[in-house]
């Protein structure tokens, strides 16, 4: 209401700021919130405020406003008591003027209330407080107090030293750094800003000796020291101390330049490095050892010493040559056998091994400390080798490592004797060395009569050979391949001393035939200018039956003139085309030539060769003369095209068609495909034909044959059209609309064009000119040249013609003009237009905005971009005007604040006053309410002010529900045992925000989905396990997962739950997170067995329970506490009893602890299981747990049900058929009933009788007339069931027959037997007979006899 009050007033007095200055008579009657905190009352303030309104509106009093600036500069280094700024403000009505000073920073400053003049009461400092906003007073004492923000700026000075961080400083510096390397960095921060906060670093001491060590070390801009020189421990300084010093870049302190500095100091120790590799002691070392001795024998001890004093570093062996057959101790430097040796194969005689003595430490140049020697061992030989047999082809450089048993050579048939086998390369080896070696050779096998073996012994090595010895018997015709075996003897070895070598010996034949072809002569095709390699015949070959080369054949084509264009395959015999130019058919059209084929061994045979040269169409079309022809437009025009070719003329190579090549004006002729006779198709236009030819039309004819492949040529044909005058002019338009101000003389109206068709100058020039008619004389026009053909009418005012747009009445002028031209004595062609001259007003008056001032509109903070928001109007009062809406300024407020320039760009104004949304940013939270600047300006104004007067649009901003949930993270784990899990426990926590307000901004948490994850088997969906339950603190919402129905504590796995969170916003929004809640199940249940009585345990068990935790590091959770059973037998024995307590152990992440890790992190603390055992821990061991069977359950459950249901079933058969006898016996009593009393008791025969029934224990008896009773109304037999059951009285009521007396009521029950009238019942005179002879069942019933009352009732009713 206040505000509506205050806005009323500021409303009424808008008529009176034109008395105050433009800058002043925004601060009108503005009340800022903050100020109304500081009356003592609201109800007062509003009484105040509402009094003030109506006393100045009343008087017509002005408030004061403000006429200074509204922020300064104040240097931090102000002293207290100087005078800062002047308040100042100016009053309409000139009254006494009160300033003062409100805000949070108000007790800076002191203002005097009378001048305005503010002065510093406290000192300030840019490190803390880099501005200060303050409200200023003014009021007159009439009217409403008025209030200016004013901001003062800190300056910063330069009052702060630079302040090392985290002194005191100590280094170790190895001796052997590098220069150049960083060894420390020191910082030191200034908190002043700009040059006074940047700090340089000098070393201004070096000690010891800074005269020497000063240069040692320098220091970078960043306070790294870096090392200048070398360091040494034994010949320089091992300690230097750094003093540094940190300097700013000075600053103003006081009015002066000051430089502010400080001093730290480096400690830097040198540490001393090794720097001398090791020594061996006795090298070289030289030792032996036999072959074959065993793994582990020793065979030489190296030993190195280090050279560094004082270091005595660790020295280690290595062998760094590769070997398998010897190690070395690294630490004792002892060289021992580990593979076996061979003298003759792997190491051989000699082995020279690297040793490797090594410091364990690097040097002092970060290098390995190390030295090499050479240990050189001998093996000894044995004979332990027999000779073998090698293939060598270089002797005597051969690789004898890889023996063979199988050799093939070959000889000619019929060699001579002596003459050596070729090819086989056999050399004969044994390892051993002198005497050992020594072995002889010998041949066996079936060819070995026709052989010998050179030579006959060998000592160590030598070649061997098999010499022919019968050379009759080597004939290839008998067998062409022979086998031989070598035999070694090694004579000196007892066993295993023989070797075999088996050598197959090839016979080669000789060369006895010579090649044949299968045709003397052949005839081949080829066509001409084939290219090379170009098969002519593929299938003509020769055969020879020799063997081996001499069975091989080889080509040659003949005579040698013709190999310039032919070739033969030299291997297949296939003929090939060589040089294909050389095949032409009109030079050439056969060829002749011999093939020959020669054997390996000099044999030749041949066959001649006819080649035929095939022609082919290789000569194309050649079109005689030119064409250019002359034509007259609208003519047609013929012309004959005359080509020639030179192919066979009797082939299709050399026939001819014509065809026209697609082009420009190929759509104009055609040709005849075989005369080749060019024509028009219509006359010719020159008109059609691009200005730029110049009447030339060219025409392209191909002309092709029709060989394989076709060949063509092309000529072109050029038609010159020669132009003639037959297009008259023509306006671009036939109506032109013109605009021309009013009072301009002279001024320039329009121009129209025209152009003719024609393309020569004398056909195509053009003229215009104005007909006569109202108004034509005002107007002149004048012909301008603009291109072939084309020429443009400049339409002006006449110089001497005014015009008036008032004194008009007619606005517009219609004018006629003509364009001619002429054919210099021919016809001339005339074309008109009309043209329509419009007079113009002059713009004048200023737009205005409508409605004045804009309506507030309404803008949801989630509409779209680009979306329409407001359509703005504007009127201008001009007949021709152009209004365009401008955007001056944007003010964003949040709860009536200024909230600064987050709103600039969320709408966009268009010229047409179209007010569109220009981000998808717009955010209620942020700002509620954009006030936009406008104004219009008319674009066509030519006199006068072209704007509108500013008005501002106030769009106020909606909230809709535009932020869904969002949980906040967290890192706990959840964790819950189902066995000690009871309702309502919290078993874990959400939280969760919305940037929403009001109904938009409440969130309520649900249970979406909750499935069961095992550690094996499927996944579960279970449902109404846990609930959740919402708390609100402030703006945090919290959910609380609790247990909500028994969970089934055998499940091994974890529940995963999705929690969703909603708002209560429209539309509604929710967004869900997944919680994995892990499970302990009774798997890890630990029992812990006391010996101690159960009270004891559990009073003590919050002791035990955090003694467990402690030990364990884990939470523990007791599950039950009981008495061990058997324990405890008699009263002496409770001091000797056993208490079990069942927990389990759980670490924070879900994870817990079985019995035996328990155990052992009990037994790793000996404190708390010290703390355990006094408390009587005995036994710590699983719980056995008995784990239901599924499918054993089900089973019981269905035979439980089945069971029961036959239950059910066996009793309503029982039940339905006891019923249905006792109806019978019913029926049988009644008949009995009705036919006893019709007869005399006297009558009843007597006899024993069933008590219960009318019937006696005399078979078919009756007690009226001893006869059956209605036989036909026994429905069945009665079984022995039923007549032991007739003992026990039925509780039916039968009735009495309706003649039956009635009797009077008895007087007295002295005897029952007999009633009033004398009758007596016969069922009752039937068991007192009955029951004469029974004796008595109970005594205390002996005296007692059953009295009946009503005749009508018979025993079966009692």
């Amino acid at each position: 209401m206040i505000d509506q009050l205050i806005y009323s007033r500021s409303q009424s007095l808008n008529g009176l700021s034109h008395l105050l200055p433009a800058t002043e008579s925004s601060h009108f009657l503005r009340i800022p919130h903050d100020t109304r905190s500081f009356f003592p009352s609201r109800m007062l303030w509003l009484s105040w405020t509402i009094l003030s309104i109506f006393l100045a509106v009343a008087s017509g009093n002005t408030s004061p406003q403000f006429h200074m600036n509204s922020s300064f500069t104040l240097p931090e280094d102000t002293p207290i008591k100087a005078w800062v700024f002047q308040l100042v403000a100016v009053d309409a009505e000139g009254d006494t003027l009160t300033y003062s000073l409100e805000g949070v920073y108000a007790y800076y400053f002191s203002v005097n209330s009378e001048s305005g003049n503010v002065t510093l009461e406290q000192t300030v400092d840019y490190e803390q407080r880099k501005v200060i906003i303050l409200d200023a007073g003014v009021t007159d004492g009439k009217s409403v107090k008025i209030y200016k923000k004013i901001t003062i700026i800190i300056e910063d000075r330069n009052d702060n030293k630079p302040i090392f961080q985290k002194e005191p400083y100590f280094t170790d510096v190895l001796e052997n750094t590098r220069i150049g390397s960083p060894i420390y960095t020191v910082l030191a921060m200034d908190m002043d800003t700009g040059n006074a906060g940047r700090v340089s670093y000098t070393i201004e001491e070096v000690n010891p000796n800074d005269a020497e060590n000063h240069w040692l070390f320098y220091i970078l801009y960043n306070g790294t020291v870096v090392l200048n020189g070398s360091l040494s421990y034994n010949n320089k300084s091992t300690f230097y101390r750094i003093k540094i010093l940190a300097t700013d870049h000075g600053g103003q302190l006081n009015g002066k330049l000051v430089y502010q500095n400080n001093t730290a100091y480096l400690s830097v120790t040198v540490v001393d490095v090794a720097d001398l590799d090791p020594i061996f002691l006795g090298a070289p070392y030289t030792s032996s050892v036999p072959e074959n001795c065993t793994l582990g024998t020793s065979v030489v001890k190296v030993l190195a010493i280090d050279q560094d004093s004082n270091v005595n570093d660790i020295i280690y062996y290595n062998i760094t040559s590769a070997t398998s057959l010897f190690t070395i101790d690294t630490i004792t430097g002892v060289i021992t056998v580990s593979g076996p040796l061979d003298r003759e194969g792997v190491p051989g005689e000699e082995v020279q091994l690297q040793v490797v003595a090594q410091e364990k430490n690097l040097n002092v140049y970060q290098e390995v400390a190390q030295v090499i020697t050479t240990v050189t061992i001998q093996v000894t030989d044995i004979n332990d080798n027999k000779p073998q047999f090698y293939m060598c082809s270089t002797y005597p450089t051969c690789n004898i490592t890889d023996p063979q048993g199988n050799f093939f050579g070959d000889i000619e048939e019929h060699a001579s004797a002596r003459t050596p086998v070729a090819g086989l390369n056999i050399v004969a080896y044994d390892s051993d060395k002198g005497s050992n070696g020594t072995f002889q050779l010998s041949l066996q096998g079936p060819d070995s009569f026709a052989f010998s073996v050179l030579p006959m012994k060998i000592v160590n090595e030598g070649t061997v050979q098999v010499l022919v010895s019968n050379s009759s018997l080597v004939d290839y015709e008998k067998t062409p391949h022979m086998t031989v075996q070598i035999v070694a003897n090694d004579t000196g070895r007892a066993t295993d001393c023989c070797s075999f070598a088996t050598v197959t010996i090839t016979l080669t034949d000789i060369n006895d035939h010579r090649p044949e072809f299968n045709q003397s002569e052949y005839k081949l095709y080829v066509l001409e200018e084939s290219p090379p390699g170009t098969i002519v015949s593929s299938n003509i070959t020769a055969t020879d039956p020799d063997s081996g080369k001499y069975g091989e054949i080889t080509y040659y084509l003949l005579p040698q003139s013709i190999q310039s264009t032919f070739t033969v395959n030299a291997t297949s015999g296939v003929v090939l085309v060589v040089n294909g130019t050389n095949l032409d058919w009109g030079v050439r059209p056969v060829y002749y030539a011999t093939l020959q084929a020669v054997d390996g061994g000099g044999l030749s045979g041949s066959t001649q060769l006819e080649i035929t040269v095939v022609d082919i169409n290789n000569k194309p079309p050649v079109v005689t003369g030119s064409y250019n022809v002359f034509v007259t437009e609208g003519e047609n025009s013929t012309v004959h095209i005359q080509a020639t070719d030179q192919d066979d003329p009797e082939t299709n190579n050399s026939r001819l068609l014509f065809e026209i090549v697609p082009g420009d004006f190929s759509s104009y002729f055609t040709i005849d495909p075989v005369t080749g006779v060019l024509s028009s198709k219509s006359p010719l236009d020159r008109e059609a034909i691009p200005v730029e030819l110049k009447g030339k039309m060219e025409v392209t004819v191909l002309v092709h044959d029709l060989g394989i492949p076709q060949l063509n040529a092309t000529v072109n044909v050029t038609f010159i059209v020669e132009d003639i005058n037959d297009n008259a002019p023509r306006f671009n338009s036939s109506f032109y609309d013109f605009f021309v101000q009013e009072g301009f003389q002279g001024s320039f109206v329009g121009i129209v064009e025209a152009t003719d068709a024609d393309q020569t100058v004398m056909n195509n020039r053009i003229s215009f000119h104005i007909e006569s008619s109202a108004g034509s004389n005002n107007f002149l026009i004048r012909s301008k040249y603009l291109g072939p053909g084309w020429y443009q009418g400049n339409l002006t005012l006449d110089p001497d013609v005014h015009l008036d747009y008032d004194q008009m009445q007619q606005k517009f002028f219609n004018l006629t003009v003509q364009a001619e031209n002429s054919d210099f004595g021919g016809t001339m062609d005339v074309a008109t237009a009309v043209v329509k001259v419009n007079v113009l007003d002059v713009n004048d008056e200023s737009p205005t905005i409508v409605p004045s001032p804009p309506h507030d509109i309404n803008v949801f903070e989630n509409s779209t971009l680009h979306e329409l928001v407001a359509m703005l109007n504007a009127t201008d009062m001009d007949t021709n005007h152009s209004l365009v809406f401008q955007e001056l300024g944007v003010a964003c407020f949040k709860d009536s604040d200024i909230t600064g320039n987050v709103c600039q760009k969320w709408f966009h104004l268009e010229p047409n006053g179209s007010l569109f949304v220009n981000s998808s940013e717009l955010n209620y939270e942020v700002c509620d309410l954009v006030k936009l600047t406008l104004r219009v300006k008319d674009e066509f104004t030519e006199k006068g002010y072209p704007y509108s007067t500013n008005e501002t649009l106030r769009i106020l901003i909606v909230d809709v529900n535009d932020n869904p949930p969002v949980f906040l993270q967290s890192t706990n784990t959840f964790v819950i045992i189902p066995e000690i899990s009871p309702m309502d426990l919290q078993v874990a926590v959400v939280k969760a925000t919305d940037d929403d307000t009001g109904a938009n901004g409440v969130i309520t948490f649900a249970i979406s989905r909750v499935l069961f994850i095992p550690d094996t088997g499927p996944h579960q969906t279970l449902e109404n396990l846990f609930k959740v339950v919402t708390t609100a603190d402030k703006n945090v919402y919290t959910g609380s997962i609790q247990v909500a129905s028994n969970l089934d504590s055998s499940l091994k796995g974890r529940y995963q739950v999705m929690v969703e969170a909603k708002d209560h916003g429209v539309p509604l929004l929710n967004s869900s997170v997944s919680l994995d809640i892990y499970t302990v199940d009774q798997s890890y249940r630990v029992r812990l067995v006391f010996t101690s009585s159960l009270q004891t345990v559990q009073a003590k068990s919050d002791e035990i329970k955090a003694s467990l935790s402690t030990a364990t590091q884990t939470t523990v959770y007791i599950a039950n506490i009981k008495l061990i059973e058997g324990s405890e037998t008699s009263r002496s024995d409770r001091a000797m009893s056993k208490t079990a307590m069942e927990a389990y152990f759980v670490y924070s992440n879900g994870t817990a602890l079985m019995a035996g890790q328990v155990r052992v992190l009990i037994q790793r603390n000996p404190e708390e299981m010290s703390r355990l055992i006094n408390l009587g821990l005995s036994i710590i061991g699983p719980v056995e747990v008995t784990e239901s069977n599924k499918v054993l359950e089900l089973l019981g459950i269905i035979a439980g049900l089945a069971g029961a249901v036959v239950l059910i079933l066996i009793v309503m058969i029982l039940i339905i058929t006891g019923m249905r006898k006792s109806y019978v016996r019913k029926l049988k009593a009644l008949q009995a009933l009705k036919v006893a009393s019709k007869f005399s008791p006297a009558e009843v025969k007597q006899g024993p009788a069933i008590p219960g029934t009318n019937k006696y224990n005399t078979e078919g008896a009756n007690p009226v007339l001893g006869l059956s009773l209605y036989p036909s109304l026994d429905l069945e037999e009665n079984t022995s069931f039923e007549v032991a059951s007739l003992n026990s009285l039925d509780e039916n009521m039968v009735d009495a027959p309706e003649n039956a007396p009635v009797a009077p009521a008895p007087k007295h029950k002295a005897d029952a037997r007999y009633q009033a009238n004398g009758w007596k019942e016969p069922l009752k005179a039937a068991l007192e007979s009955h029951n004469k002879d029974k004796p008595e069942q109970l005594g205390h019933l002996k005296n007692k006899s059953l009295t009946f009352e009503n005749p009508s009732l018979d025993t079966t009713d009692l």
